[in-house]
């Protein structure tokens, strides 16, 4: 039996709930058999890109599954960070699947469905430094300058807990896990899968982690608020992938093996 078979099945048993006059997102990916879905390819083990240029992780995974489901071609597009959420208000995507935590503040332009795995606020540094900052308030230093992902809920997550500490932002990962390193910031903040992983990838940097991170942070699949009908659909196809044990086979394969990390520049 197919992934396709089995999310069909399983949808049975799911009732609809949303109902709109209107489906302009539903209608666009029927009429073109496309969905266009972003991510920023900078967040492994969320998204990544290889050394020939392919897009893999956890969520270009789960991206496949929906369209698969849905039975439509797959367009998935990079792009920086603080240009997804904008483009899906411009209309130029249909989703983002991107390590995007779903907090109240999204959730006035834009609907989420989810999570589909929860994440939480960490820090990258090294060892000695990593010794003295254990709470959030350890943050709170004018000595200190921070780095975390432009339009990322870490940036503000660093303006509210740590309004003292200088704040530098960066469009992606790479960048901020290299001023870290370097020594131009003290520490990169960000969603604890990704500092762990800078972990495994620079074992050389005696770089450290905390155990447990500072939040708890939903992430989801944001979508255009104006198409309840698309949003119900996704709904129904990601509860169907988790019933399946799709979804949790997806999290342990990116998540607690590192096989992958060897295609990654």
């Amino acid at each position: 039996m197919g992934i396709r078979t089995a999310l069909l099945l399983l949808l049975v048993s799911i009732s609809p709930s949303a109902s709109t006059a209107e489906s302009p997102v539903l209608d666009r990916v029927l009429k073109n058999r496309e969905l266009r879905v972003a991510t920023s390819g900078t967040q492994p083990p969320f998204n990544a890109v290889t050394k020939d240029g392919r897009l893999i992780g956890l969520e270009v995974n789960l991206a496949r599954l929906l369209a698969e489901a849905m039975g439509v071609d797959l367009s998935l597009t990079s792009m920086p960070f603080p240009d997804l959420l904008p483009a899906l208000q411009e209309g130029k995507v249909d989703m983002v699947l991107s390590g995007i935590s779903i907090t109240p503040e999204r959730s006035r332009d834009f609907a989420f469905v989810g999570p589909y795995l929860l994440s939480g606020k960490s820090i990258l540094t090294d060892s000695r430094t990593l010794t003295g900052m254990k709470t959030p308030r350890d943050l709170d230093r004018p000595e200190l300058t921070l780095v975390a992902l432009e339009n990322s809920t870490s940036q503000s997550y660093l303006a509210r807990v740590a309004p003292q500490a200088k704040l530098v932002t960066t469009r992606d990962y790479d960048t901020a896990v290299e001023m870290m390193t370097s020594g131009a910031a003290t520490a990169l903040v960000a969603d604890i899968p990704v500092c762990i992983l800078a972990v495994l990838r620079h074992p050389n940097e005696d770089l450290g982690t905390l155990s447990n991170p500072f939040t708890v942070e939903p992430v989801g699949i944001a979508l255009s608020p104006s198409d309840a009908r698309f949003q119900n659909l996704v709904a129904n196809y990601l509860e169907a992938i988790e019933r399946t044990g799709t979804l949790e086979e997806l999290r342990k394969r990116w998540l607690e093996k590192s096989d992958w990390m060897s295609a990654l520049p």
